[in-house]
């Protein structure tokens, strides 16, 4: 997806020739969720001139009451008409940048965090942070009369199934079809291995923009798929016994010379970069795993038996451990992270990652030797003679290995990360409170 460089005069013209009459301005909150701002098209002006302010203190992790002013300043290059809505004309977006009051970046704004990571990245002399998600996703029946999500799958096709038995191929395919007229580079679409669940690939592209095609990409799932009478869902286990949504991050520094993870005489032709920024992904997974598997659902996910990885180790064959090293190399080399999952803040997770490899960089942390087995079947002696340590089993457990690690805290800087951590232990606390249905079941009659 290439990023048009609009001038305010393009889209002055834009607006016109294509009768657009809403300009929604987009942004996103503290835990990954969507927040926009609706204006008519006579507010125009006011948003190229950085003139528009919202309420800040209304949006979670953002401000206090009386701070609450804060401008949005629009990023031309996301601009974007959306598909839908024409009946009262077109209705276009645009993703903005928060700014304090007084004109400065607002820090609590992730895509800004993001931002001041990049440009860390800029100072090693580094030019590109790439990334290519693969976010998975349920589509459910909604129920006809409520209008609320059932618990019924679309279908019950598997892995790469075909039509009949993927009833979800024709939403699938209008969902592909309405990304590629916004500008998206599709790549792949196709069944998930659970019933019910999807997979669509894009082209990966810069970190800012990856992450901004990733918060596009959900809203145009959801659209869609209410299109159809279901509801898509990106939480990661929505169904016990059957596999979770992740969200796996292909990932590669670029710098001047191309692609700086691939060196033609280098151990498995990987540059000492990427040796170094592998090192530091897996030293700091325990401590990035709150940002990535950012809420309590997140953990029925990472447990044995679903193809979702729950040990720190790497490979360059196997599926079965945290990161993979695919088979391509050139332009195309790069690292696959596979414990994300699609609940996260994309502008968080990929700042703590990016923190993460270049924390390897700075202090040339040397990655363990990749282990080319499946480390599901090796006992706890085994794995312990290999060096590979469990990732969190709770969400509580991540948040405890993320106040241990101050690289991942720094990738957040003091305001979200504090925000973050909040937040978490209150949703932590909310849970353990629930008494589920699974412990009225097991318990009720046995005490």
């Amino acid at each position: 997806m290439v990023k048009p460089n609009y001038t305010k005069d393009d889209i002055r013209k834009i607006v016109k020739d294509e009768n657009v009459k809403f300009l929604r301005l987009m942004f996103t909150d503290l835990y990954g969720v969507i927040k926009n701002v609706e204006v008519p098209v006579s507010q125009l002006e006011k948003l190229l001139d950085n003139k528009l302010m919202f309420d800040g203190s209304s949006i979670d992790g953002f401000v206090r009451i009386e701070e609450s002013d804060m401008w949005l300043y629009p990023d031309l290059s996301t601009w974007m008409i959306f598909p839908w809505g024409n009946e009262h004309g077109k209705v276009a977006r645009v993703i903005c940048r928060v700014y304090n009051a007084d004109r400065t970046p607002f820090i609590g704004d992730p895509r800004n965090n993001l931002i001041r990571v990049l440009d860390e990245m800029k100072e090693l002399g580094f030019t590109d942070f790439n990334i290519g998600p693969e976010p998975e996703f349920f589509l459910f029946k909604l129920d006809p009369e409520t209008g609320k999500p059932t618990m019924h799958l679309n279908d019950n096709g598997s892995y790469f199934d075909l039509a009949p038995v993927d009833l979800g191929e024709n939403c699938r395919r209008d969902i592909v079809l309405e990304l590629e007229d916004i500008g998206f580079d599709v790549e792949a679409s196709h069944h998930e291995v659970a019933p019910g669940q999807h997979e669509i690939d894009f082209k990966y592209a810069d970190a800012l923009h990856a992450c901004d095609n990733i918060q596009t990409f959900k809203l145009v799932v959801k659209t869609v798929a209410r299109k159809y009478g279901l509801h898509a869902t990106f939480m990661p286990k929505p169904l016990d016994r059957i596999n979770g949504s992740g969200m796996h991050i292909n990932m590669s520094l670029f710098h001047k010379d191309g692609n700086a993870f691939f060196d033609e005489n280098g151990d498995m032709q990987l540059s000492e970069t990427a040796h170094y920024f592998l090192g530091g992904l897996l030293q700091h997974a325990r401590g990035f795993t709150a940002v990535t598997n950012p809420i309590v659902n997140s953990y029925k996910r990472l447990v044995p038996g679903y193809e979702a990885p729950v040990y720190v180790a790497w490979s360059g064959r196997n599926r079965s451990p945290l990161v993979r090293v695919p088979i391509a190399r050139g332009l195309s080399t790069r690292l696959e992270l596979r414990s994300v999952d699609p609940a996260a803040n994309p502008y968080l997770a990929i700042a703590a990652i990016l923190e993460a490899g270049l924390d390897g960089l700075r202090n040339k942390i040397k990655a363990p030797k990749p282990i080319d087995r499946n480390i599901y079947v090796m006992d706890d002696e085994e794995r312990k003679a290999n060096g590979i340590s469990d990732l969190p089993s709770t969400l509580h457990n991540a948040l405890k290995s993320l106040q241990k690690d101050e690289v991942i805290a720094k990738a957040l800087g003091p305001h979200l990360y504090q925000n973050f951590i909040e937040g978490k232990k209150l949703e932590w606390s909310a849970y353990r409170q629930e008494v589920t249905q699974w412990e009225r079941d097991q318990y009720l009659e046995l005490y």
